[in-house]
């Protein structure tokens, strides 16, 4: 079974397993793939995190793709640029580019496949293009004036004839797969083996033609960002040389049965954790699946889980196991009230004093500007016209039949995030966006550092055996929208796909994790389909509900191992996810 947010994706991955590959396999090819497919929620300069489980090794993995921040960018650094909040877009708010080592970190070690053949189906798509997407028409639109006035690199790659390409036009990039294809000839000059290719495109990622071209444009390059100011970028060759992708230990909960897994708290993953630990002391049982006890509880939950992540997480020494603690989420639970909490709460895990970043001034609370239908949504990132986002990122799940299964969550490097790289054919990302520019914070941008990435893919077993692999787009959202799947699927008892369909809600109460991170104390977006007399009643105890499109709000994927049968799923929102199996 392949699921993803791209039907190309999930095509390209059906086909590997079809012809012999396992998930592993199949999950690169489908992560090459998207960002050919969704150029405006992932690309090569992006990174990915990716839960897998092995049924070699019988246990649950991390990779990180997570790229670090530059060896120069420090608080006194962006301070004498006159910055307090590092801009959403630009080369400032480059991290070294990871998405490339954590795929193939995961092909090396755990797949069978070569180079070449992962990378087949993407440098067809880029070579021939890929149908135009309304969003992906809309999200060039937006940032068209930015393009021809500010970046005209990206102008030449993404405005063909000098026209925003229309919807369901194609829409190739020739110079994208002139780059993959250089990559396999290097490889297979350097070397006869599959494991000696790896190695070598790697080699050629991070040391050979491409960290020359990355470091070249960053270094001799100053462009327009999201500052409004012009800014050359602090991304060098030796940044990219030191880093390499990590294998490492998930972070796990328990939970009626059920043991979810998400990356360490370097991202937000744990929010997850930290959500159901506070559940787990509700009878969600006794209430009606998506009734206004329900949607108040879980709402009030993540609220609390997300002030911890504001004052706990980052890539630092966090007291995680506090955090999940019985103790810790016994007292927390206390503070969930009948009405709507209209502050910030983080707690004290193991008596130590929570510290929260200093708010940029007019950014602790604001007012959404952004007309209701351009609104975050379903997964696609909101774009403002300097090419700023909030809200991003493509999901993939595979499991096959040898039982391996993957959850993998690949974004950043956006084609509105940063200008183009003229001989690479893609930008850099901006995920240092979400380091905060204040000393003695978990996530203070400091140098080789690993920013609180959103990204968050997540994995669970059932009564001790691996089950289900599940994830979706949208930023911030994405641990709340993961949170409610899981839920109707264990407690109200959904099947995959019913789960996905449900009525979807969030909160918008923390500060965002994007430029200008702002918040919106006590909003809840809610999909229409939602009760109304729920919506009253939510009203009715404080909270501001903003009613959404009815299919808006998600775009999630899963697969799953359930008894005799493989399952998966995927979200009819946006019209483009597919789940493929047989």
């Amino acid at each position: 079974m392949v699921a993803s947010t791209h039907w190309l994706a999930s095509a390209a991955g059906m086909g590997v397993l079809e012809r012999g590959g396992n998930a592993f396999d199949a999950a690169v090819t489908a992560g090459f793939v998207l960002q050919v497919a969704e150029p405006h929620l992932n690309g090569p300069g992006g990174e990915v995190p990716i839960l897998l489980w092995s049924e070699e090794e019988r246990k649950v993995s991390v990779v990180c793709g997570q790229g670090v921040a530059p060896a120069a960018a420090t608080v006194e650094r962006f301070a004498a640029m006159g910055l307090d909040v590092v801009p959403g877009t630009g080369l400032l708010a480059a991290t070294v580019p990871g998405a490339f080592g954590g795929w193939m970190s995961l092909l090396e070690r755990w797949g069978t496949w070569s180079l070449a053949e992962v990378l087949a189906p993407a440098i067809h798509y880029a070579e021939h293009g890929v149908p135009v997407l309304d969003r992906i028409a809309a999200t060039i639109g937006t940032v068209e004036e930015l393009f021809t006035r500010d970046w005209p690199t990206s102008a030449a790659t993404w405005l063909p004839d000098g026209r925003v390409p229309a919807p369901g036009s194609k829409l190739a990039n020739p110079v994208l797969a002139a780059t993959y294809r250089r990559l396999v000839a290097e490889a297979e000059a350097a070397s006869a083996t599959r494991e000696g290719r790896l190695a070598a495109a790697r080699h050629a990622w991070y040391e050979g033609f491409v960290a020359e071209a990355v470091a070249g444009f960053s270094s001799g390059t100053a462009w327009r960002d999201s500052s409004g100011e012009v800014h050359g970028g602090l991304l060098t060759g030796d940044d990219l040389a030191r880093w390499s992708a990590s294998v490492e230990e998930p972070v796990s909960f328990d939970y009626r049965g059920h043991t979810v897994y998400k990356t360490e708290p370097w991202g937000q993953g744990p929010v997850f954790l930290q959500q159901l630990a506070l559940l787990s002391g509700f009878d969600l049982d006794a209430v009606d699946l998506l009734g206004a006890d329900y949607v108040h509880l879980v709402t009030e939950a993540a609220k609390l889980a997300f002030a911890d992540r504001e004052a706990w997480y980052g890539d630092a020494d966090v007291p995680m196991s506090d955090l999940l603690g019985s103790a810790y989420n016994d007292e927390r639970r206390r503070l969930v009230g009948a009405e709507a909490s209209l502050e910030l709460r983080p707690g004290a895990p193991g008596g130590r004093e929570p510290r929260l970043p200093a708010f940029p001034p007019g950014t602790a609370a604001v007012t959404s500007t952004i007309p209701a239908p351009a609104r975050p949504g379903i997964g696609e990132p909101t774009v403002t016209p300097d090419g700023a986002v909030r809200g991003d990122t493509c999901h993939v799940d595979v499991v096959d039949r040898f039982g391996n299964m993957v959850s993998a969550t690949p974004s950043g490097g956006w084609l509105q995030s940063s200008p183009t790289i003229p001989e690479l054919g893609f930008c850099l990302g901006t995920r240092a966006q979400m380091f905060w520019l204040q000393e003695g914070l978990p996530a203070s941008l400091r140098p080789g550092a690993r920013p609180r990435t959103t990204l968050s893919p997540s994995f669970a077993t059932r009564d001790g055996r691996p089950w289900l692999a599940f994830g979706t787009p949208g930023g911030d959202q994405q641990d709340q929208w993961s949170v409610n799947f899981f839920l109707a699927v264990v407690h109200g008892r959904l099947n995959l796909q019913e789960a996905i369909e449900a009525p979807m809600f969030h909160s918008a109460h923390f500060p965002s994790s994007f430029f200008p991170r702002g918040s919106r104390p006590g909003v809840l977006h809610v999909e229409e389909r939602l009760d109304p007399g729920v919506v009253a009643e939510l009203r009715r105890r404080g909270h501001e509900v903003e009613v959404e499109g009815p299919w808006s709000l998600g775009r999630l994927s899963a697969v799953a191992r359930d008894g005799a049968f493989l399952k998966a799923a995927a979200s009819p929102r946006g019209a483009q996810g597919y789940a493929a199996g047989r």
